[in-house]
């Protein structure tokens, strides 16, 4: 296969020919190392490449298959996977895109482990914006994450790295996190399918509980089969010590289903065996500076209209953005959660201005906030699942704008920053909030050639639905292979 087909096949087609014997993880890993050497200096998505160590790995793992270790034992065996710069590495430090970093870690990340026992390679660490704050990947520390798409455009974040890596080709899977869209944002920026699964489902130790219940741990794939394939290697029940149990599902099995219901058969337990109830909903919740652009209302309604043509029951639903609406409580959640983050560094004294001021409002927090903030949530979530009671999924636009232009929010004051940010998230964040399952659909692209994007939330533990529904877009609209232009 040519070397830049094979950058660009996905993991899951990789693992496939690692297995067979057609390809050898060490010359899998030669092809992304040169493509970094070449191309990370247009977009700095790697902060860190372990080039020696990953070739050590990858002979490790040819090893492995020609030992005859089955593929269900180790099914991402020999495929190259970076990690987001918030997930420890044993023994590089962990910078969550900040200078106030501390010593190395000692051990992986638990999601790291369960990669490394799955077979995976761990080429590299990824950028990402100072603390996972902000929804644009740009760091005083580290610099500028630009979108292969468009370099003067941002990555969105907090994953900017690990999606700007997996859309130029220069790894075929990175690892993220989204505490309030930080897996789906980037995902719509750079063309890529992003699924936040239920809360409790993927691993966060040792941050177990991470932002309070807002972050889970994930994956930016080129495709819904890859990101299925990870999910299935390194997700479990309970995965977190006391964690509520997350019923087991296993994602490869709701592609097929979805495969099959788009080509027109029926298997009697398929999740999308019968048509689909789907709701659209496009309402913002308040805010001066959240407008609906109309590339955004384009994809809402062109995959709308391909979701009636597959056979599924489309109506206008929408959610109610009112009294209930977890602006507050989220805010509450996110404030204390960066007091607390800050208050944790080795050298806080290193934070940017603006996350410093916003440490210190979420430290200045009234007493018994931040229980408020949680007990909230089943109100809220009773609220903003509404339309869910009577459908199966929600479809909703992931941004309300196309991915602004890098340092568009430069030289902002803590105030102005955080109106921005909450403009960006506003379809997203309160996913976070309830915990339920949401992911980003690509949706072809605008005008300008930018990707654009689609959100489909599902209802909670209902992870199935949504990716056989994914997959089922994908089988009709195909995305995983066409690439930004430069990066061939």
């Amino acid at each position: 296969m040519d070397p830049t087909d094979l950058a660009f096949a996905g993991i899951a087609r990789q693992a496939e020919l690692i297995a067979a014997g057609e390809l050898s993880a060490r010359d899998l890993l030669e092809v992304y190392l040169e493509r970094i050497r070449r191309f990370d200096p247009k977009l700095n998505a790697f902060r860190v490449v372990f080039a020696e160590r990953a070739r050590m790995e990858a002979d490790q793992a040819d090893a492995r298959r020609g030992a005859g270790t089955p593929p269900a034992q180790r099914p991402l065996l020999g495929v190259p996977i970076a990690v987001k710069d918030e997930q420890e590495v044993a023994g590089e430090v962990t910078t969550c895109g900040t200078g106030a970093y501390g010593e190395p870690a000692r051990e992986d990340a638990e999601i790291v482990r369960r990669v490394r026992a799955a077979g995976a390679i761990v080429i590299g660490k990824t950028h990402m914006p100072e603390l996972g704050a902000f929804p644009w990947t740009e760091s005083p520390t580290w610099g500028v994450t630009r979108n292969p798409w468009e370099r003067q455009r941002s990555t969105g974040g907090s994953s900017g790295g690990s999606a700007a890596a997996v859309s130029a080709g220069l790894v075929g899977a990175a690892l993220a996190g989204d505490g309030g869209g930080s897996i789906r944002i980037p995902s719509a920026y750079c063309g890529l399918f992003g699924c936040k699964t239920q809360r409790g489902r993927v691993p966060l130790a040792p941050h177990v509980n991470a932002w309070h219940g807002l972050t889970v741990y994930g994956v930016l794939t080129r495709s819904v089969r890859d990101s299925a394939l990870f999910y299935d290697a390194i997700a479990d029940g309970a995965p977190d010590p006391g964690a509520p149990e997350v019923p087991r599902s296993s994602f490869l099995e709701a592609i097929g289903r979805g495969v099959s219901a788009a080509e027109g058969a029926s298997p009697a337990d398929s999740a999308p065996s019968r048509p689909l109830r789907i709701a659209v909903s496009s309402k913002l919740p308040p805010s001066p500076l959240a407008r609906l652009h109309p590339e955004n209302r384009a994809a809402l309604g062109e995959t709308a209209e391909l979701l009636r043509g597959l056979g599924h029951e489309v109506s206008t639903c929408e959610v109610d953005q009112g009294p209930l609406a977890p602006g507050p409580e989220f805010m509450a959640i996110y404030l204390r959660s960066l007091h607390e983050d800050v208050a944790a560094l080795a050298h806080p004294e290193r934070v940017e201005r603006r996350l410093r001021a916003l440490a210190r409002i979420g430290g200045a927090l009234p007493p018994g906030a931040l229980e408020w903030a949680l007990g909230r949530e089943p109100a809220c979530a009773a609220r903003l699942n509404e339309p869910l009671a009577d459908h199966d999924v929600l479809l909703t636009p992931v941004t309300p704008a196309p991915a602004p232009s890098i340092g568009a929010n430069e030289g902002r004051g803590w105030l102005g920053t955080s109106l921005a940010a909450s403009a960006i998230v506003s379809y997203v964040a309160c996913w976070n909030y309830t915990g339920q399952p949401a992911c980003s659909v690509p949706a072809g692209f605008a005008a300008d050639g930018l990707p654009r994007a689609v959100q489909l939330v599902g209802r909670p533990n209902d992870e199935a639905t949504l990716i056989a529904l994914a997959a089922q877009i994908e089988s009709e609209r195909p995305w995983a292979q066409i690439r930004p232009p430069g990066f061939e």
